[in-house]
């Protein structure tokens, strides 16, 4: 007899607005328990340093997100300058100070136009998440190693330049995943002769959600305590809002039988190649991600489980 697993089966996404000082898997254990859901995943870490938008998944909303992992993101930072530190940001140790040039705003803001924006490469930081034989790298670097990492590339959709005011740059950023505020800031710095770690970073963005729909982890907490875990499902976005960016194909009865049992159907669809959201012609209940790749053929990518069987 299988197990059965603790917890509500609760299926969607909480915004959650990520407090500082909360790693990003300390926050997601805890957005579970409030929510005393089975199963939870985060859609693209953010630095305990960093606040702003994580959305988390709940349920069978964990198995879409690739979705959001995959999606663009934009960000308010602030630097100082003047200062490099070993992790790129204020959590570390100044290692190199350097004076300030007298810099006019038009130059900065021509500097980061024509050298930081497009497509570009970047060295991850030592102090991150990625692994070299089976240990993350801020594990090597704490233990006074050194890994040559080669550039990855990624692409700065828009840099704009929010202010500088004496040592302190304030830049909002979108772009592709896979970029590093941190290396960002640290390359901008050098590039103006006197180095510059991050301050503060906040998440605006998370593909098509944005911080203004998000909820602040302390709102949580004060409600799941007055009312109880169940009054939190009002937050959540559903498995259709997470995929909003895919276009629709709804199928019959028949042709929802075949895909949610895992089997491909073409009979009357005229589809270009691409991914869809599928949903049950007669109820509208999202049946899952299907992928066409020739010849109108539909088959399933991701189902979700049906809680009706």
């Amino acid at each position: 007899m299988a197990r059965r697993k603790k917890g509500r089966a609760i299926d969607g996404v909480i915004l959650l607005d990520k407090p500082r000082d909360w790693s990003s898997n300390g926050v997601l254990q805890k957005v579970r328990w409030l929510f005393q859901a089975q199963k939870a995943g985060h859609t693209g870490a953010l630095d305990p340093l960093a606040t702003g938008l994580l959305p988390i998944c709940l349920g069978e909303a964990t198995k879409f997100t690739r979705f959001l992992l995959e999606a663009d993101k934009a960000y308010r930072a602030v630097a100082k300058l003047g200062e490099r530190t070993d992790t790129l940001d204020t959590e570390g140790t100044v290692i190199a100070t350097r004076a300030v040039p007298a810099l006019l705003t038009e130059d900065v803001a021509s500097l980061l136009a024509e050298r930081f924006t497009g497509d570009i490469e970047q060295i991850p930081p030592m102090y991150s998440a990625l692994k070299r034989d089976g240990k993350k790298l801020y594990e090597l670097a704490r233990e006074g190693k050194h890994i040559e990492l080669d550039p990855r590339p990624v692409t700065i959709f828009s840099l704009t330049l929010v202010s500088l005011v004496g040592d302190e740059l304030t830049l909002d950023v979108h772009c592709s995943k896979g970029t590093y505020i941190r290396t960002l800031v640290d390359d901008i710095g050098e590039a103006l002769g006197c180095g510059a770690h991050v301050t503060a970073l906040r998440r605006t963005r998370h593909g098509q959600f944005s911080l203004d729909t998000a909820v602040p982890l302390s709102v949580l907490i004060n409600e799941q305590e007055t009312d109880g875990a169940e009054s939190l499902d009002r937050h959540l976005y559903s498995l259709d809002d997470l995929l909003a960016a895919l276009p629709v194909v709804t199928l019959s009865e028949g042709q929802t039988r075949r895909f949610s049992h895992g089997n491909p159907v073409s009979d009357g669809l005229d589809l270009e190649p691409g991914q869809y959201r599928v949903k049950d012609d007669a109820s509208g209940r999202f049946l899952g991600v299907g992928e066409v790749a020739t010849a109108s053929l539909l088959q399933p990518a991701r189902l979700v489980v049906s809680k009706t069987g």
